[in-house]
């Protein structure tokens, strides 16, 4: 199993460079896709070599979910809780993103530890953004609020056109996940997956790991929910979340895990079939091999045994061997 890590590595790399090279800057203006449909685009100029414009352009929203201005509830308040001065959120944003900041690495702290930790959070703008609602959510276990929409599902998304629902209790948050996948092989590793998922979380070493149930059809939360947003070819897995698996540090561990629980089963859905496919190669090998050594080696045998000929006796010779031996 593989969890993907909160910062672009990529977004993470250009940061570091651009800070080690500041003196020696350069024009820099680069694109780039991430899973679940994230687009990047970083602009950076020489006659401002230390500041940075960072946008961001999320999933395609389905109609349950609620945004503010094209971001998620919270989104703003907690940029700005996580970079302070450092970013400085523009209004609009570039055209074809949802967000645009304008980062300035003179205001970084001098801490390198601080500094390092700083950058690793700005390149985990994802996790920012798209976590804070679930944040928020997260947040009233811990101070034990009792929330205003108690029982009724909650829609965020987190894949273009797809969201994933929350079910906030006084004691627990419930994560439900309808899983949808285009390809029918696909659909089908991912149903055994989850299934197998299921199970390995009633051993013995994940006591204190959030339960965990997979359903072929939409758990009873979503009664009241759309249609369209219930319907999944891979059945629903639903998480139950209490206090303790968001008490201190485990709060961002679970966000971004959530968050990205579509992405990790695809993954492995993936590596899954790469698996299948290279097994079967070997065995078509193999078996072709078996083929190969079944078959007589016909110019090995042509060598190895003596060559005969036979040659006709006419008539005529028939009789002179007889007289010739009838004379004798």
């Amino acid at each position: 199993m593989i969890l993907l890590q909160s910062p672009s590595r990529y977004l993470l790399q250009i940061l570091y460079n651009r800070l080690q090279n500041l003196e020696k800057a350069v024009e820099l203006d680069c694109q780039w896709v991430e899973f679940d449909d994230i687009r990047y685009h970083i602009q950076g100029s020489v006659k401002t070599p230390n500041v940075l414009l960072l946008s961001v352009s999320f999933p395609i929203p389905p109609p349950e979910t609620i945004l503010f201005g094209g971001l998620p509830l919270g989104a703003l308040e907690a940029i700005k809780a996580a970079y302070g001065v450092v970013a400085q959120i523009l209004d609009p944003p570039r055209d074809g993103f949802n967000l645009t900041l304008k980062l300035n690495l003179a205001k970084l702290p001098s801490d390198e530890e601080q500094k390092n930790a700083l950058l690793t959070k700005i390149a985990s703008v994802r996790e920012v953004v798209m976590g804070a609602p679930l944040r928020a959510v997260l947040k009233q276990l811990v101070t034990r609020t009792i929330p205003p929409d108690q029982g009724k599902p909650i829609a965020l998304v987190h894949r273009p056109n797809e969201s994933f629902f929350l079910v906030p209790q006084a004691d627990k948050v419930t994560v439900i996940f309808p899983m949808r996948f285009s390809d029918s092989i696909d659909t089908v590793l991912a149903s055994s997956f989850l299934q197998e998922f299921v199970e390995a979380r009633r051993t013995a070493g994940l006591n204190n790991a959030p339960p965990c149930l997979w359903s072929p059809s939409p758990p009873e939360e979503l009664n009241e929910a759309f249609t369209e947003a219930v319907s999944a070819n891979a059945g629903f897995v639903s998480f139950v979340i209490f206090s303790r698996h968001v008490e201190g540090r485990k709060l961002d561990r679970t966000v971004w895990n959530l968050s990205t629980f579509h992405a990790y089963v695809n993954y492995h859905v993936k590596c899954t079939e790469c698996f299948m496919h290279t097994r079967m190669r070997r065995q078509v090998e193999s078996l072709i091999q078996a083929l190969d050594r079944a078959k007589p080696d016909t110019e090995k045998a042509k060598k190895s045994s003596p060559s005969r000929s036979f040659k006709r006796m006419s008539l005529k010779d028939g009789n002179n061997s007889l007289g010739s031996r009838s004379w004798k």
